[in-house]
């Protein structure tokens, strides 16, 4: 692979392992163990298995490893260890370095089962977490303690889309000495400078867009190989998150339409947000792309576009957001995100609905909050669905 390549030609071709075949779509290694050729080749290998030497499904798999090499190479990073979910990346990634005693400081504004593992699941196991505003840099700056291990946030929040200063609180960190993990969702790897921002550790949901066609379910962390072979993947294998191999084979085939994808959604998000965002229906319309946003400059610098997702905040509360739910004709109700079809949800209700109602009021989760995942429809189709459901709130 030449070093020269950029993002679009990475993930077509980067990680790529041909078999004695030479298969042009890469194979799927459907097994969950590996044949020795003898008691001693298999005694060496457990003691030091080579790069292309596996033992286990669980410990490593050739398609698997292709699609780690091969985002690792997109994100510009050392090495990356593919998990099952995205919250099997979140949870690994965090609970692999941390031990009782420790301290992590996080960003607030964060997808619920983000906030489970760091409030329950961390808690639980002794250790001990600050929630500051995650655009306030001050903030993160007084809560850095010398037992301060990790900083953690999402680099767009979900759903209310803050933007964080990535590489001002990467500064703040490693002053501090602190690692660096960010959930990078809804930059998404085509348009991630994370790690030219300073990030040490980047997770995904694959789930997300590089998949981008709701069929599986997966994750991945990235970092240095010494963290992600001397921290992760003895925690990981031993836990049993790891990604399957038929997952991996489809996280490969994502990767390779993700950019004209994601390029097509964030076109999309732009024209459609702008189109509505005076509709009488609405108190607001966020969209880091979009001028109005608070960190537009931001959102540019650190990400090319604005991303995929909007959020918009109808006047009339829930009855009003439920109507325009129920009123989208492309638009489909779920709770994932970053899908080639058009995505809309209510977190209140939904991806949000565990915190209590003071938590959602202090991260602007009103209500009247519809979260929208723009899909590659076709962009007069898909303003014209949102206008049209926008009047049935406004006359509900």
């Amino acid at each position: 692979m030449s070093e020269t390549w950029n993002k679009r030609t990475r993930a077509v071709h980067g990680g790529t392992r041909r078999s004695q075949y030479g298969e042009v779509s890469e194979a799927i290694f459907l097994t969950q163990g590996f044949v020795y050729d003898s008691a001693e080749a298999a005694e060496a290998r457990f003691i030091n298995s080579g790069d292309d030497e596996f033992i286990y499904a669980r410990y490593g798999n050739p398609t698997v490893k292709m699609f780690e090499d091969r985002i690792a190479s997109l994100e510009g990073t050392e090495d990356a260890f593919a998990t099952a979910s995205g919250m099997a990346a979140v949870s690994g990634a965090l609970t692999s370095m941390l031990k009782a005693g420790d301290h992590v400081v996080s960003a607030k504004a964060l997808f619920g089962s983000c906030l489970y593992v760091l409030e329950d699941v961390l808690g639980r196991f002794g250790v001990e977490v600050t929630f500051v505003d995650g655009t306030d840099l001050d903030a993160w700056r007084a809560a850095m303690r010398p037992d301060t291990k990790a900083v953690f946030f999402e680099s767009v929040s979900n759903p209310t889309l803050e933007v964080i200063d990535v590489k001002s609180v990467c500064e703040i960190a490693h002053e501090a000495g602190a690692l660096v993990l960010v959930d990078n969702v809804f930059a998404t790897p085509h348009f991630s400078k994370a790690v030219e921002l300073g990030v040490d550790v980047v997770i995904y949901s694959a789930t997300k867009h590089i998949d981008g066609q709701g069929r599986t379910l997966g994750g991945v962390i990235l970092g240095s190989r010494e963290y992600i072979r001397k921290t992760v993947e003895p925690y990981m294998k031993h836990t049993g998150g790891s990604m399957s191999p038929f997952t991996a084979w489809v996280m490969l085939k994502g990767l390779e339409t993700m950019g004209l994808r994601v390029n097509a959604q964030a076109e999309n998000a732009l024209s459609v947000v702008s189109a509505v965002r005076e509709h009488a229906a609405l108190v607001r319309a966020i969209y880091p792309g979009h001028p109005s946003h608070a960190q537009y400059d931001l959102c540019l610098e650190q990400m090319g576009k604005g991303g995929t997702v909007i959020s918009l905040d109808l006047k009339g509360g829930q009855p009003a957001a439920f109507a325009f739910l129920n009123a989208l004709q492309i638009g489909k109700i779920s709770n994932n995100l970053g899908d080639a079809k058009t995505i809309v949800t209510h977190p209140a209700t939904t991806t949000h609905q565990r915190l209590s109602e003071d938590q959602r009021s202090e991260l602007g989760i009103t209500p009247g909050l519809v979260r929208i995942s723009l899909g590659i429809e076709d962009t007069d189709d898909l303003i014209t669905d949102f206008q049209q459901a926008l009047d049935m709130a406004l006359s509900d």
